[in-house]
């Protein structure tokens, strides 16, 4: 069996930039799924496209920067 190379992860910070109030449940479910609890708020993701698929989904509400490590 080969060996797997590791892979290095990329991670993205998500700050929540517009507020969730009147908005669809939909999109406030999101916010909570990606940990986000308050306006302005700030979490650590890896860069996977489970967590790109929520961003898109709330890309007008949320802005991405990656992280240098």
């Amino acid at each position: 069996m080969a060996k797997k190379k590791a892979v290095e992860v990329k991670r993205i910070a998500i700050k929540q930039i517009r507020s969730g109030i009147g908005r669809p449940a939909k999109h406030r479910r999101t916010l909570e799924a990606l940990g986000i609890k308050r306006h302005q708020q700030t979490v650590i993701h890896n860069d996977t496209p489970a967590i790109r698929g929520m961003i898109k989904q709330i890309s007008h509400m949320v802005e991405v920067t990656e992280v240098a490590e």
